[in-house]
């Protein structure tokens, strides 16, 4: 049987057509879904008992275990979820002065490979179905209904490349962005690749109004690649010349995530490649403070760095902002409780 999250409106209103019921039955379902959250097709009592019977014989509820659930002292909650096959995911929950926020995954594992982060010490296993995706958020905004509030902002920024998962993630954004579904705005949807360049220009092409950002983390060849293996597929020049064909298609401004590595990326020659890089474009660097995981040898920035780091694009004529560090006494990083979970730390 499937998994009924797997379906977005459209594949809904054709399996109800398959069965000669009125498609519009599709809207009716998503609402008891995504807006009353129920997790059976029995309370749903303006559907027919026939068609209850049908659901219930061609499709499945799968509600995720939480594995384990982290709670930082600045709000930041890193979930730990077991899928129906065993594997296991994360997402984390974070709360700014905007609303709440989640980071989801896309992937079981991951294989990008970038040194600094924990989501590589464990391979892929698998892709994310859309409904695994679409449940990350599904079981977060449940835990903020305990709270009466609402989830303003997703990211698919935890392990796994999306654009590795290409349809799939599709599929599962129209699901969260759907007026039926959870109703998140686009315009609140940010996805982050690795640079799949090929990738960056097929979804170009589908003219969608969901942010993009790059984990770029460096700004010349030698140092990304060391940083980044993706980049010896698709180096600097490839990877711009793919956003280049993005931004002229979108006319949307785009986010370059930059973690700031201690000693590795933070000096005053990586701010003189960043505006060699940059400067001129529809764009903002997103400086991020590096999470560190025991596994690797880097080390975040300092504050003093940080800040100083911060002034030197500013001088150089870049948009920059600067992420709040959050989670630091959780094991926030991306991949961080999954690897200590498999790896028995």
């Amino acid at each position: 049987m499937n998994l009924i999250y797997d379906l977005d409106l459209t594949d809904l209103e054709n399996y109800l057509v398959s069965i000669a019921l009125k498609p519009f039955r599709a809207k009716q379902i998503f609402k008891w879904l995504y807006e009353k959250r129920v997790t059976s097709f029995d309370c749903m009592s303006d559907i027919s008992k026939d068609l209850k019977a049908k659901l219930n014989e061609d499709f499945i509820f799968h509600e995720f275990k939480i594995r384990n659930k982290q709670e930082s002292k600045d709000g930041t909650v890193k979930f730990l979820f077991e899928l129906e096959d065993g594997a296991l995911i994360e997402s984390v929950l974070m709360v700014f002065e905007y609303g709440y926020s989640a980071c989801l995954s896309s992937q079981v594992g991951c294989n990008m490979g970038c040194s600094f982060c924990a989501s590589g010490l464990l391979k892929k296993q698998r892709d994310l179905s859309p409904g695994e995706i679409v449940l990350q958020a599904l079981t977060i905004q449940k835990f903020l209904d305990e709270k009466e509030a609402r989830l303003d902002n997703l990211v698919i920024m935890g392990t796994g490349e999306p654009f590795d998962n290409y349809d799939n993630l599709l599929k599962a954004l129209a699901i969260l962005n759907s007026p039926y579904g959870l109703q998140i705005g686009a315009r609140h949807i940010s996805v982050s690749t690795c640079g799949l360049a090929p990738k960056i220009e097929k979804f170009a092409d589908e003219k969608l109004q969901y942010n993009l950002a790059i984990s770029l983390h460096a700004a010349n060849d030698e140092l990304r690649n060391k940083l980044m293996p993706i980049n010896k597929a698709y180096n600097l020049e490839r990877l711009m010349d793919a956003i280049n064909y993005y931004e002229s298609k979108s006319n949307r401004r785009i986010t370059f995530e930059y973690l700031l590595i201690a000693g590795v990326n933070d000096g005053v020659n990586d701010a003189d490649d960043l505006q060699k890089l940059l400067k001129g474009r529809n764009a903002y660097i997103n400086l991020i403070p590096y999470n560190e995981v025991k596994e690797n040898e880097y080390k975040s920035t300092s504050p003093k760095d940080t800040l100083r780091f911060y002034d030197l694009l500013k001088k150089r004529g870049l948009s920059v902002t600067l992420r709040q560090k959050r989670g630091t006494d959780i094991d926030a990083a991306c991949g961080q409780l999954r690897a200590k979970e498999m790896l028995g730390d």
